[in-house]
């Protein structure tokens, strides 16, 4: 799986949400904490809000926050929102000895999906991922 720029910059944002105190954050003060290009990062945000991920309030005291908790916003979610459904090519076809790699290849992306809709941002903003899975502390 390739993950795009715009698709990591989304990432890093949502977790700069994740992790602020309650209330609207400045676009500029998520821009500025992720090093992320504003007027790449204003785009992503409109394409997040559209979405329904996240929540947005004009004016001085404006800014963006998480439209749901934390532990409840996938890496899947937030993908999907960016990069789209994920594209499924079929791998079938493969003759003879290598007729098994399609297997392969489906699993691969089952597990991919599996990882990306078990790990929340609030995994992400608590550091509680090692190893690419999710920890469950006590």
């Amino acid at each position: 799986m390739r993950i795009s720029a715009r698709t990591q910059y989304a990432l890093r944002a949502v977790t700069e949400l994740a992790v602020a105190p309650p209330g609207p954050v400045p676009a500029e003060k998520i821009a500025s904490a992720q090093n992320i290009p504003r007027r790449f990062l204003d785009n992503i945000l409109l394409q997040l809000r559209r979405a329904g991920l996240i929540h947005s309030q004009r004016g001085p005291d404006g800014g963006y926050w998480l439209a749901r908790p934390a532990d409840q916003i996938t890496l899947a979610d937030v993908i999907a929102v960016v990069e789209g459904a994920p594209e499924h090519a079929e791998h079938g076809g493969y003759p003879g000895v290598a007729r098994p790699l399609a297997d392969v290849w489906s699993a691969l992306r089952e597990h991919e999906e599996t990882l990306l809709t078990e790990i929340t941002l609030a995994h992400i903003a608590a550091g509680t991922v090692s190893g690419g899975r999710p920890e469950t502390r006590p």
